[in-house]
């Protein structure tokens, strides 16, 4: 039993159960995928060391090591900087990645990289949207992303597994990501993510595609004019996320940092 554990809610809305739940493990003893399986949370992130500016973490789903996961890192940075003194700037490895971390207005923001956009022409007929712009953008894996008028087609957009698989494999991208402007708690934009090509339907969370989304409203001129933070909501249906974007123009393309708040909610006792 280990009762220092501490399940956290990331990137949750004010007053709503979304975001993601981490459980926090202080070391890494005994069997971390048994641990991980009985923990009462999709991800569990364990904490190898760290000190005043570096931190070396192991993530895990119940079934199996994942690798490197932003909500798992925001998890564990604000569970390290609540037991010792940290520098707001943070090195962070994971699943053999190594990204920066800077505190920002109390939440943990990690850096995307720098997003590359293009204009494109498609034909979303399959996907109910029509003829309409649309751009690729990229950190790494490149996603295709298209808006819609207001939220309320965001959040009835049809859900097509196979279209979307389809229009990823047709424009070259691996994700689709749906956006609005505006949205609750004063965002300034709204955002569904899906990747059936990486292997998910639809994410709750995702802050390598929000970063994708904030260079094509820099490409556009939709940033907020007088800061350089962005608000967004993401409107997975019945799971609601909040997260920032920290965002500045360079001569290769936007650069940019996602986080957000995470939240205790209990001691864990596994």
């Amino acid at each position: 039993m280990n009762p220092d554990s501490v399940l956290y809610r990331t990137f949750s809305p004010t007053g709503s159960d979304g975001g993601k739940r981490v459980t926090v493990f202080p070391e890494t003893v005994g069997d971390l995928q048994a641990r991980a399986a009985v923990a009462g949370a999709p991800l569990s992130v364990f904490v190898e060391g760290g000190d005043a500016t570096t931190l070396s973490l192991r993530v895990f789903t119940p079934a199996r090591e994942k690798g490197s996961s932003d909500s798992a890192a925001v998890a564990a940075l604000t569970w390290w900087a609540a037991t010792q003194p940290v520098s707001d700037l943070m090195t962070v490895s994971m699943g053999g990645e190594t990204q920066d971390a800077q505190l920002c207005g109390g939440e943990w923001l990690l850096r995307q990289g720098t997003v590359m956009v293009a204009e494109v022409e498609s034909d979303l007929s399959a996907l109910g949207l029509g003829a309409r712009r649309a751009w690729t953008a990229r950190t790494e894996r490149p996603n295709f992303v298209v808006d819609v008028p207001d939220l309320a087609a965001l959040d009835t957009f049809n859900v097509d597994e196979a279209a979307i698989s389809a229009v990823n494999r047709a424009t070259g991208t691996t994700g689709l990501i749906v956006f609005t402007a505006g949205g609750p708690n004063r965002a300034d934009v709204s955002f569904r993510a899906f990747g059936p090509l990486k292997g998910f339907l639809e994410d709750a969370a995702s802050s390598n595609m929000l970063a994708c989304l904030v260079g094509v409203l820099g490409h556009l001129n939709r940033l907020p004019a007088d800061t350089n933070l962005l608000r967004a909501a993401q409107r997975m249906p019945g799971t609601p996320a909040q997260l920032s974007a920290q965002f500045e123009q360079t001569g290769q393309g936007m650069d940019v940092w996602v986080g957000g708040r995470a939240t205790p909610l209990l001691p864990a006792t596994v």
